[in-house]
């Protein structure tokens, strides 16, 4: 099958062109509808301010999409862009978006894809393409020199990441960049992921199973067409300033090293750090920390994974003998997920769950999330025959039931914590740890009140890199050569464990600076407050590949549109605000140096109300 597709060619010889179709061809996005089999492209060069990222994306789900539809209706949308400035070959700039409407929130969910796969986008001359309607049977869409087309997919349907993205290189080229579903996505497990080159997840919010709802197996951009800057000298200093800062800046230099910062290695955590067996162990935990020796043999790919990014953030490991090491990307939350908060602390284990979970296309987050409450459900005896804390011979089975929705289990715990929950009754919804839906990530909120506030009132549901964590602004456990650049915003360091209406004003400064990097596509992991890509070397980078001059007042105000726009449409599909779970306000940390640690909820909602206030909106948790 191959879909019929209108081809668009910028014109040459004008004086000025190349500028001027550049920023016109941000604003032309590919318009795919897998029904019909057309594709056509919708001018948007009159709006300011979206940068072809997802500030465009919400616009074309409010406007094309019909108020309370399902998310695997055909006639949703899904949206995949690198904009105006992902994929060019540059510090924090390899990062692709995709958007869709989540089958676990019922509002926009967006996530993010680092790795090559934004300059593939621009390699075959595309910054954005939205995908509507449902293909008859199994498809992929190809993206090759401005031009699209859809083709059957039907042979790929039932493979793994790997073996697709395999396939696929071997059809388009061995250069060809694949964002793909696998198994999880094809089942419509809600929580089912997408993954490029092999092994960068766009994790959250379910939106492989938005694709999977569609037969849409892949998207495959093939070409090497360069992303073009206006200013090559000045990104090359910045490139190599960012080189050197990788002696200089500490958390820079933790994500270049092995294991990576992704890696989790050295002391012991502090008790009330992360979650352990469910967020229900607020004292030690007992767990073992790997020692940074324990990865040695372990790594798959080490470098090169964002094109352009001296950092290296992005690490693969699997442990010798995995069925399929190259999908075993590293994420910060991964270990946290599939580790400590199942009771399971073995690095093994956890390294082999996370390379399986990429390539069946399941968000290692919401997966750890759901299985920790299926562990508390079946040790409270909720759940008979459930799963168990600390059993890590059984994970790897867990992983491909869910994956498969096989038996009973499976299926169950497809839906996610929150409406497996409603599922179970007998008050097993006390111990979903999930906000509009969604599983937190494990940085618990107690400690970091700032955190949780971001958890609960984000509109687009729970991220733990929407906003800069709370300990890293402690006048005593901070990074104090942060302070100046969160000063600019507003954001004055404060003891991490207070939560007053000041940190319910410091928290939405934050995620507005924050929603301004993801609005742009810039990597928050290379960018201010306390990366080496400070507010002056972030406008000066943005300013060199556009060609017009940036500031920080364009960048804040990117931030506040893109909030804006979420909000709109969580409004709209009837998502208000969402709710911590209740163990965050009730059961305070025990030991250590965040002993007593707990969200008080009158404080809570002052801080809220603080929030909003910041950001100009409606307090509608009253």
């Amino acid at each position: 099958m191959v879909c019929r597709f209108w081809a668009w060619r910028t014109a040459t010889g004008l004086p000025g062109a190349g500028r001027l179709l550049r920023l016109k061809e941000a604003l032309l996005p590919f318009i795919v509808d897998l029904t019909s089999g057309n594709v056509v492209r919708e001018d948007r060069s009159a709006e300011r301010g979206h940068y072809g990222g997802s500030v465009l994306g919400l616009r074309l789900l409010s406007e094309r999409v019909p108020a309370g539809l399902d998310p695997y209706d055909p006639r949703a949308l899904l949206y995949v862009a690198a904009g105006m400035l992902g994929g060019t070959e540059a510090p924090g700039l390899a990062k692709a978006v995709f958007l869709a409407k989540s089958p676990l929130t019922g509002v926009a969910g967006e996530a993010h894809a680092l790795g090559p796969f934004a300059a593939g986008m621009r390699g075959a001359v595309a910054k954005s393409l939205a995908v509507t309607g449902r293909a008859e049977r199994p498809s992929y869409v190809l993206v090759e020199g401005g031009e699209v087309t859809c083709h059957d997919a039907s042979g790929l349907w039932g493979l793994g990441v790997a073996a697709t993205t395999d396939a696929l290189r071997a059809r388009h080229g061995a250069t060809a960049q694949v964002a793909t579903i696998g198994p999880a996505g094809e089942n419509l497990v809600r929580y089912a992921s997408v993954v490029t080159g092999h092994a960068h997840p766009a994790g959250r919010y379910g939106l492989g199973a938005v694709l999977g709802a569609k037969n849409l197996k892949a998207i495959v951009c093939a070409g090497d067409a360069p992303a073009p800057v206006a200013d090559p000298g000045t990104v090359a200093a910045l490139t190599a300033f960012y080189r050197e800062s990788l002696d200089t800046n500490p958390l820079a230099a933790l994500q270049a090293r092995e294991p990576g910062f992704a890696g989790w290695a050295g002391d012991p955590l502090d008790p009330g750090y992360v979650s352990v067996r469910n967020f229900s162990m607020p004292g030690a935990s007992g767990l073992r920390v790997p020692d940074a020796g324990d990865y040695d043999g372990r790594a798959v790919a080490t470098t090169g994974a964002c094109p352009g990014c001296p950092n290296d953030c992005l690490k693969v490991y699997a442990p010798p003998g995995t069925a399929e090491r190259r999908t075993g990307g590293l994420g910060q939350e991964a270990f946290l997920s599939l580790g400590w908060n199942l009771g399971i602390d073995d690095l093994d284990a956890v390294l082999a769950a996370n390379a399986l979970c990429n390539d069946l296309g399941l968000d290692p987050v919401s997966l750890g999330g759901t299985l920790a409450f299926a562990m508390e459900c079946a040790a409270r005896g909720l759940l008979p025959g459930g799963p168990a804390f600390g059993d890590a011979t059984a994970l790897p089975g867990l992983i491909e039931d869910v994956a498969a929705r096989a038996g009973a289990m499976g299926d169950l715990l497809a839906e996610g914590s929150a409406r497996a929950a409603a599922r179970v009754g007998a008050g097993a919804a006390a111990y979903a740890m999930a906000v509009r839906g969604v599983e937190m990530p494990c940085f618990d909120p107690r400690v970091q009140p700032g955190v949780g506030l971001g958890y609960a009132l984000a509109p687009g549901g729970p991220r733990y890199d929407a906003v800069e964590h709370d300990l890293d602004f402690d006048p005593v456990l901070g990074l104090g050569y942060s302070f100046p650049e969160a000063r600019r915003i507003g954001a004055e360091p404060a003891p991490a464990g207070v939560l007053d209406e000041e940190r319910g004003r410091r928290t939405a400064r934050l995620l507005r600076l924050w929603s301004g990097l993801d609005a742009l596509n810039l990597c928050v992991f290379a960018s201010s407050p306390t990366r080496p890509l400070t507010i002056d070397r972030l406008t000066a980078l943005v300013t060199a590949v556009l060609g017009d001059g940036f500031t920080l007042d364009d960048l804040l105000a990117a931030g506040q549109l893109r909030l804006d726009e979420l909000r709109a449409y969580a409004v709209r599909e009837g998502g208000g605000p969402g709710e911590l779970p209740a163990r965050m306000h009730d059961e305070p940390i025990t030991e250590g140096r965040h002993k007593g640690a707990v969200l008080d909820r009158a404080a809570f909602a002052r801080a809220s109300a603080a929030f909003y206030a910041e950001l100009g909106w409606p307090d509608i948790s009253r």
